[in-house]
């Protein structure tokens, strides 16, 4: 019989989580600023951070000003909008300072390598030749400039967002003209490199590679693209960037009533307000004026002023212009003794369940399989769930030769997979011309679950294979996302994952799940109730344990509960990479949860869910986060590792993780990002050790074969 829980809080304490967002990219930039990455790869971090703060402005900062304009509709209960946005400011402006000491930094350690990012001022009159001549030959065919005269002039409209502009000022014996020329990185290179018989030569006969960015380029040449049409005498030009609302439908976030008492025009600003304008900070103050009444900036919006460059996402990729050093080595996946010991994927997966962690592991066994699939005269039905597929996706072609080979194939695609709506769309539309059966899932639920489902016909008997993992079927993320990947047949779970795909097409129909933890719906009260048995084994004083993975932590039912389970003795561990609205070490609420969080080479990415149950542990895989859009919003679904060599591999590289001293951070009340300490402990890199550990398992099991 379940206990009564005696303890009783009336208000736990929650950290906002756009600031704990905030904190998780400063991690990004502690890898940046970490001179234990090589150069290059210190520069790439940049490029994330620069990424992840796009995203942040398109989605956390646009619902923070939505709610901001929707103040009048809402109760006095709701939180302070205002007050939050203006933190969000002052913390964004202190880690735009970092970023610009870090981003100098870096350029001073790759000039000791011989790279030298410079920009057009330094140019020597034979490179200013050379690059006159790349901009009338290369560059110039991909400008057409928008000149900001009229009325009719709808910028906000125009911009397009996170695009790298130059705004460009000429002035003369009238009044000044103004143009927006829009830098072409989706035709050229950002980098370009000048060249080597132009530089200087140094003192040791050695060339210094130098760089100049695309943005230079045609600042350099600025006067030319517009001579013969306008007169001027000067003309200068500065670089800015705009980001915009990323939520299409604000139905999908708001109560259906709130939304009707809105006006007309109220729903159109949601809808279409920059939230955040990001410029050069040596523009002049009177250019700045006129871009911001051609813009329409409210004191809501985020006018950030910075250094020359915009659009810094695009260093994800800058190129290694030097020795190989400058990045992290190359990095060779683990060979599947379980796949690699048997004929076919099938007859590897019926022996027995198998686990896959990636990188570290190959994708190609995810992929093979499906390849297998596309062919094998056994196999009748092939269902998946595609959230974020890749551009050049060796799944979806196997699917369609699965189609041409006479199968049935079911791909359930989400197409509001933010970001990746342009790619999931075109790639619905070519599997519908090619025969596959797709299908968009809800109306007003993501499918997030990493599915699939392979039907096979076995002596006269339809037996399921199925795969349920943590990260997305993307041949790019499987390189650089630290995720797991379950393959099975056990029917108990296959089973239920038919019934997933049913509840997709048909969700009014009744389900029961008695072995998958299935959001929405189902995943709630089970997360609760397997919280609450904890609860209730350390108020009968037996040991309570959880350890929890995920990337963001921040539903506040279920963060209340975990302050209630570590005020009743269970000792909770937590790995969160992102946000964590949960403080952790306080006294009275949480001294019995401790949290870490660990940014390397590698995105941690996997969700998995451990619970002591008195001895008997729980282990599960899941594609969901503890949020409440993932729990309630969503469909997720979390599988239960029964294999017991299976669940003391998870187990055994969570520890590792947990005791990582080299990339993980602390994460409690001073929101420090502070490292963990080493001490007197051996040096222990969890991403490198779970390598080591993997490739020791590899190795035993190949021994034990041949003994």
């Amino acid at each position: 019989m379940q206990q009564q829980d005696p303890i009783q809080h009336a208000a736990f304490p929650s950290y906002p989580r756009e600031l704990s967002w905030l904190d998780f990219n400063g991690r990004v930039l502690q890898e940046a600023a970490d001179e234990r990455n090589p150069a290059i790869e210190r520069l790439r971090f940049l490029g994330i951070y620069s990424n992840n703060m796009d995203e942040f402005f398109r989605v956390r900062v646009a619902d923070v000003k939505r709610r901001i304009l929707l103040k009048k509709y809402q109760s006095s209960e709701q939180e302070d909008a205002e007050a939050l946005l203006q933190q969000i400011q002052q913390q964004v402006l202190h880690l735009g300072q970092r970023f610009n000491a870090i981003y100098f930094d870096i350029q001073l350690e790759l000039r000791k390598h011989n790279i030298e990012l410079i920009d057009h001022f330094k140019l020597t009159e034979r490179q200013s030749d050379w690059v006159k001549h790349y901009f009338r030959q290369d560059v110039l065919k991909h400008i057409s400039p928008m000149i900001l005269s009229g009325d009719e002039v709808k910028l906000t409209k125009a911009l397009e967002d996170n695009t790298t502009y130059l705004m460009v000022e000429m002035t003369g014996n009238s009044k000044p003209e103004y143009a927006i020329v829009q830098v072409p990185t989706n035709e050229l290179s950002r980098f370009i490199e000048l060249p080597l018989d132009l530089n200087t030569r140094k003192k040791n006969g050695h060339y210094r590679r130098q760089i100049l960015l695309l943005d230079d380029v045609i600042v350099h040449c600025i006067a030319d693209l517009f001579t013969g049409f306008f007169q001027f005498e000067q003309i200068q030009a500065y670089s800015l960037k705009l980001t915009r609302d990323a939520e299409y439908n604000i139905s999908d976030n708001l109560d259906q009533s709130l939304i009707d008492k809105m006006s007309k025009g109220i729903r159109q600003r949601l809808q279409s307000e920059p939230v955040r304008l990001v410029y050069d900070a040596a523009m002049p103050e009177q250019m700045l004026k006129v871009l911001n009444k051609l813009l329409g900036t409210s004191s809501n919006d985020s006018l950030v002023s910075g250094g020359r460059y915009r659009n810094f996402k695009d260093f994800i990729n800058f190129p290694n212009f030097g020795h190989s050093s400058l990045e992290f080595p190359r990095f060779s996946p683990l060979a599947s003794a379980e796949f690699e010991r048997h004929a076919t994927s099938f007859d590897a997966i019926n022996y027995s369940d198998i686990l896959l962690h990636y990188p570290y592991h190959s994708f190609g066994y995810f992929t093979e399989w499906v390849r297998q699939a596309s062919f094998d005269p056994k196999v009748s039905h092939i269902k998946i769930t595609m959230y974020r597929v890749a551009k050049h996706s060796r799944v979806i072609h196997s699917l369609l030769d699965a189609v041409r080979n006479g199968k049935k194939v079911s791909v359930v695609m989400e197409l509001k997979a933010r970001f990746d709506e342009e790619n999931n769309i075109s790639w619905a539309r070519k599997m519908t011309e090619g025969g596959i059966q797709v299908v968009f899932g809800l109306t007003s639920l993501k499918v997030h679950a990493k599915l699939c489902l392979i039907t096979r016909q076995e002596k006269g008997k339809a037996i399921q294979y199925g795969h349920i993992g943590t990260g997305n079927f993307n041949e790019k993320t499987a390189l650089i996302y630290t995720d797991f990947s379950l393959f099975t047949c056990h029917p108990e779970i296959t089973t239920e994952l038919e019934q997933v795909f049913e509840f997709i097409e048909h969700s009014y129909r009744p389900y029961i799940f008695k072995h998958l933890i299935v959001s929405p719906t189902w995943a709630r009260p089970k997360l609760l109730q397997l919280i609450q048995r904890e609860i209730d084994f350390a108020l009968a004083g037996k040991k309570a344990e959880i350890f929890l993975k995920v990337n963001n932590l921040a539903d506040e039912e279920i963060v209340n509960l975990l302050y209630r389970a570590s005020q009743a003795g269970v000792k909770i561990r937590l790995i969160v990479r992102g946000m964590c609205s949960l403080i952790a070490g306080l006294a009275d609420e949480s001294s019995n949860i401790k949290v870490i969080s660990i940014l390397d080479r590698f995105l941690e990415h996997a969700r998995v869910y451990v619970f002591h149950n008195g001895g008997e542990t729980d282990v599960y895989l899941s594609s969901a986060d503890w949020m409440t859009r993932n729990i309630d919003q969503r469909v997720e679904v979390g599988v239960p590792i029964v294999n017991p060599r299976l669940k003391q591999q998870i187990l055994d590289i969570l520890d590792i993780q947990w005791r990582d001293n080299v990339k993980a951070r602390i994460i409690a009340a001073g929101h420090d990002n502070a490292y963990v300490k080493r001490g007197n402990k051996r040096k222990i890199r969890s991403q490198q050790q779970i390598y080591n550990y993997l490739a020791r398992q590899a190795r035993q099991q190949l021994d034990t074969e041949t003994e």
